[in-house]
């Protein structure tokens, strides 16, 4: 049965919000879980540890659309993304994920769309990798093409992928460059266009939801 976006977010607040030391979620540890549409997950960046973060502050150039970074604290709800299928696709909640499927990343707190574009980001002057639309306010600039490492074919927890964006070719990429103003502290997030150890990311924390039984 689909569960509406309201109905997971209170999955999400009453269940999974954790308070700092608090144990996590045996979902949430599992090692292998399939990564399915709908799933509400959080995104390591597996150099540094930093979690894929957004929040309502706006760049300050470029785009002036709203900021992401790479946030060091595991437990800030500001960093759980919806995981959904692309505008024209046909896949349903509970469905897997293969290799080469283009994805879309929904921020849960703001339902606003993981992006990227020509704008130049802040620090590096790599492409920008924003939050932008809401909802069915989404474009191609959405699209991000899943690339798994190694020999897996569907997307699993604790894999290492990388996210291509469909319409610029930039890898989704953080590294050590941190802002020391609106964001103090918290990692830049760019796309840039040839893989680097930089760019690997994998599923960690969330709510999986399981397997979709109807096919």
């Amino acid at each position: 049965m689909a569960f509406s976006f309201f109905a997971l977010s209170i999955v999400i607040y009453l269940g999974f919000e954790f308070a700092e030391g608090s144990p996590v979620p045996a979902a949430a540890v599992e090692e292998g879980v399939q990564v399915t549409y709908g799933s509400v997950i959080k995104l390591m960046h597996e150099r540094t540890k930093f979690r894929l973060h957004s929040h309502d502050v706006p760049y300050g150039s470029g785009s002036g659309q709203q900021s992401v970074t790479g946030f060091p604290n595991v437990d800030d709800s500001n960093s759980y993304w919806i995981v959904k299928s692309s505008s024209d696709s046909s896949a349903m909640q509970g469905d897997i994920i293969p290799s080469g499927t283009i994805v879309r990343l929904q921020h849960m707190r703001t339902r606003k769309w993981l992006h990227s574009h020509l704008h130049a980001s802040p620090i590096t002057g790599n492409l920008e990798v924003s939050c932008f639309g809401r909802d069915q306010d989404s474009d191609t600039g959405d699209f991000w093409r899943l690339e798994i490492e190694g020999s897996g074919k569907t997307w699993r927890q604790n894999q290492r992928i990388r996210l291509r964006h469909v319409d610029t070719g930039g890898y989704l990429h953080s590294h050590d460059k941190k802002y020391t103003r609106i964001a103090g502290g918290q990692q830049e997030v760019c796309g840039v266009h040839d893989k680097r150890p930089d760019n690997v990311w994998l599923a960690a924390e969330g709510v999986y939801l399981p397997i979709n039984s109807t096919k």
